[in-house]
């Protein structure tokens, strides 16, 4: 299963009809085909990165919200305890499962039970088989037809259920606000669940704190740790401390890289600098554009203010530009603007060519006030 498209109505602060599209449109070169695009079906080409930019308020963490919630949907048939109102919005899913193109449409309501549920309303399923030649109208209505689902299953879960069939992970999202102590036992749930060796988290402790050559789970509260060669026997929150939260995240978030890499579920980080070096970030997309590592098409998605990672990036339609007025939307850079793709995109966007950039008068009146 790959998620293709996604469209919404009135979720969160967004125009009607916002849009995510995760299939290339643009010329695919053979070296996009070796590092930026992972091909799916017969020319049926998705990305192995995607990045939503802009400034701050602009509605990236919206666009990745959204995205959650499509991936809880396909992955759990839930949509739960999420920090939004479910009500009224409504939902059209792309996803490519089996050499067929689904079309999944529901009308969300926000549950009256305790748990913040989403009720799955007016739900309506359709496929067309994938064809190559068919590659430029994927989503063209000409093809579709309903598929007719058996049983009923109860208001809160999805009818996806009757077509995937299993709960799998189909993706997990990052948030840029961490989890505190809590994350070491967060850390090595994920170690279980997704058959992570032990060897592979000294490499990732090593990479944030060289002077840590081993950690071990006692219980939920207590660790183990070599630190500068001597044993000791420390709490989750003296961890917290001796480590610092910066390293925390980066320890927790590499390894969901890993988990994400070896299982082939997308990962989606918000504010992705938040939480380590640029060279680390850096490193992170490579992992995602290297086939040798990414073998099981993996996608990272994120947000940013580096733009400069942006020149990472050889294709223009993995880049949504996010901008808020009195709704957000979102603008594709390649099919929303004209950029020659030879011109750094850090440098368009220091010459404000997306009119991203922070408003420098603003700043200087907050520099005279402070001078008075």
């Amino acid at each position: 299963m790959k998620l293709l498209h996604v469209k919404a109505n009135h979720f969160k602060n967004c125009v009607d009809e916002f849009e995510i599209d995760f299939v290339a449109r643009s010329k695919k070169t053979a070296e996009d085909k070796e590092y930026e695009l992972q091909e799916i079906a017969d020319d049926l080409y998705v990305y192995n990165t995607v990045a939503f930019v802009g400034k701050n308020a602009s509605g990236k963490t919206t666009a990745v919200e959204l995205l959650d919630a499509c991936f809880s949907i396909l992955g759990e048939f839930r949509l739960e305890a999420k920090p939004y109102s479910y009500d009224q919005v409504e939902l059209l899913i792309d996803f490519f499962h089996e050499n067929d193109i689904y079309r999944y449409e529901t009308t969300l309501k926000n549950s009256d039970s305790i748990g913040s549920k989403a009720i799955f309303t007016d739900q309506k399923i359709q496929k067309k088989k994938y064809y190559k030649s068919n590659i430029k109208n994927i989503y063209s209505e000409e093809g579709f037809s309903e598929v007719k689902v058996s049983g009923e299953l109860p208001e809160d879960t999805s009818n996806i259920f009757f077509i995937l069939k299993k709960k799998q992970t189909r993706a997990i999202y990052f948030d840029s606000f961490g989890k505190g102590a809590d994350t070491y036992r967060l850390l090595f749930a994920a170690l279980k669940d997704y058959n992570i060796s032990t060897d592979i988290l000294g490499k990732v402790l090593t990479i944030f704190d060289e002077n840590i050559s081993d950690l071990q789970k006692l219980d939920d509260h207590n660790y183990k740790m070599l630190f500068y060669g001597q044993e000791k026997i420390v709490s989750d929150k003296e961890l917290l401390y001796k480590l610092s939260s910066g390293t925390t995240k980066g320890m927790f978030l590499y390894i969901l890289v890993v988990a994400s890499l070896q299982n082939g579920f997308d990962l989606i980080v918000d504010e992705i600098e938040n939480h380590f070096h640029k060279t680390l970030v850096e490193n992170m997309i490579s992992l995602y554009k290297d086939k040798t590592v990414n073998r099981q098409n993996a996608t990272l998605i994120f947000t940013t203010h580096y733009c400069e990672l942006l020149d990472l990036f050889n294709r223009q339609d993995n880049i949504f530009i996010a901008k808020a007025g009195e709704k957000i939307y979102l603008t594709n850079m390649y099919s929303g603007y004209d950029v020659r793709p030879e011109l750094l995109k850090s440098r368009q966007f220091y010459q404000n060519v997306f009119q991203t950039a922070v408003n420098y008068e603003e700043l200087m009146r907050l520099k005279k006030a402070l001078k008075k």
